[in-house]
């Protein structure tokens, strides 16, 4: 995933990954927030202003840790 950095939003969350907020950048692109929807039971997304979240107070997740589901959605977001 060249370029590609994806972090997570720890706080508030239980050990669940789809009650997690996960954000992704690719290279010097704008910054998108990945939410779980339980219903319809899919991954929203929506694009930030970098003013909207100070990204460096979040940890970089690690690829092996995201839903499966998420990781395909991530793909097709950036055409992997």
């Amino acid at each position: 995933m060249d370029g590609l950095r994806v972090y997570i939003n720890l706080a508030g969350t239980d050990t669940l990954c789809l009650d997690r907020v996960f954000y992704s950048r690719r290279a010097d692109g704008p910054y998108y927030r990945w939410r779980y929807e339980g219903k319809p039971r899919q991954w929203r997304v929506a694009r930030l202003a970098s003013s909207d979240l100070s990204f460096k107070a979040l940890p970089a997740a690690n690829w092996k840790v995201l839903p499966v589901a998420l990781q395909t959605k991530l793909g097709e977001h950036y055409q992997l």
